[in-house]
């Protein structure tokens, strides 16, 4: 079945294999792509589609060094570059716009990170000094929560005017969205906090304001339940999980993006609930054949994979033909070079062997 076709709102995807988004530190200062990256996600165009990397949608947004933004004119024109190497190699690619909140450090964006609440998450994030302990964030006040939904759909109409085919919006791992969903993360008193339907207002703005703009087909998100990613507590996951998509499922969103964290009867419920395509990411899952043909057959429309798409860029055609997998690098997953990102090789066959 992962071989077989789906239209995703107006694609036509050509296998059920996504790319999972993976950040890969590879942009050049000031958030712009490189033209490496353009290498990189050109080689891996054989997905169904390539969520990209998350992108920052303004400099408050920002969470780690040498990842790319998607607010200036120069990054729009770095970003067309990849969009332009994607398409002429046949793939299909969506922009994943991440705010990170409370995940970073005025060493790495010069000023304090941002969040629902002034709590510190437990942890470290790498700075050009080195690993330091994440700050105390400012806490956004009602009207910056708002000037933020317009900050992500500014970043989705450049993402269209950048050439991507969609984006999708990171409500999982920790990040801003995830955090206004959370317990621990989320103190505010205001419309955005409170109970679960203030705590998950923020997404749901965030979502049905970038559909207006750019209209749902060309809009997923994705979410993490009850995966207490980055110190965020979700004992109410059950509750609020279930609360959530309800409200999403009304805004025609192409697809939902959904990591295997929340267990079986959290996670059926969810695509009970969900009308649309659902992506399944599983970050449990070692051998990416296996895991593919088992979330397929559970339900999922597509399946993302990370790390195997990252060592193999013709990951379809190795799965099709039971090929070897190349073994990843894990020194190379973060900043760099070429070396551990575009240089992982690819199988050599007879066209007739394709």
């Amino acid at each position: 079945m992962m071989f077989t076709s789906f239209d995703l709102g107006s694609l036509h995807l050509p296998n059920r294999l996504a790319m999972a988004p993976m950040t890969r530190s590879r942009s050049y200062v000031a958030g712009i792509p490189s033209s490496l990256m353009a290498l990189y996600y050109a080689q891996r165009a054989s997905a169904g589609l390539i969520i990209s990397e998350g992108i920052y949608p303004s400099a408050a947004g920002k969470g780690y060094m040498n990842t790319p933004g998607l607010y200036t004119d120069e990054q729009v024109a770095g970003w067309h570059e990849v969009t332009g190497a994607v398409h002429a190699a046949g793939g299909r690619i969506f922009a994943q716009i991440m705010h990170a909140g409370r995940i970073g450090h005025p060493d790495n964006t010069g000023a304090l990170p941002v969040a629902p609440s002034a709590v510190r998450a437990a942890g470290q994030i790498f700075t050009p000094d080195g690993p330091q302990d994440l700050p105390v964030p400012v806490e956004l006040s009602t009207a910056e929560v708002e000037e933020t939904i317009r900050d992500f759909v500014r970043a989705a109409r450049l993402a269209i005017d950048a050439g991507f085919d969609g984006v999708e919006l990171h409500g999982a791992n920790g990040y801003l969205i995830h955090q206004f969903l959370s317990r621990n993360a989320n103190l505010r008193d205001d419309r955005y906090g409170r109970s679960v339907a203030g705590r998950i207002r923020f997404a749901v703005e965030t979502a049905e304001a970038v559909a207006a703009e750019i209209g749902g087909s060309r809009v997923g998100i994705r979410l993490s339940p009850a995966s207490g990613a980055q110190d965020l507590v979700e004992d109410d996951a059950h509750e609020l999980y279930p609360a959530l998509v309800s409200e999403l499922a009304k805004l025609d969103l192409v697809y939902l993006h959904m990591m295997a964290t929340g267990g079986d009867e959290l996670g059926r419920r969810i695509r009970d609930l969900w009308p649309g395509a659902l992506v399944v990411n599983d970050p449990m899952g070692t051998d990416p054949a296996v895991t593919a043909a088992k979330w397929l057959e559970w339900g999922a429309d597509l399946v993302a994979l990370g790390q195997a798409f990252l060592a193999n860029p013709d990951l379809p055609l190795r799965l099709r033909l039971g090929a070897p997998l190349n073994e990843g690098d894990v020194d190379t997953y973060y900043a760099g070079d070429h070396r551990g990102y575009t240089d992982y090789p690819t199988l050599a066959l007879h066209p007739a062997a394709v």
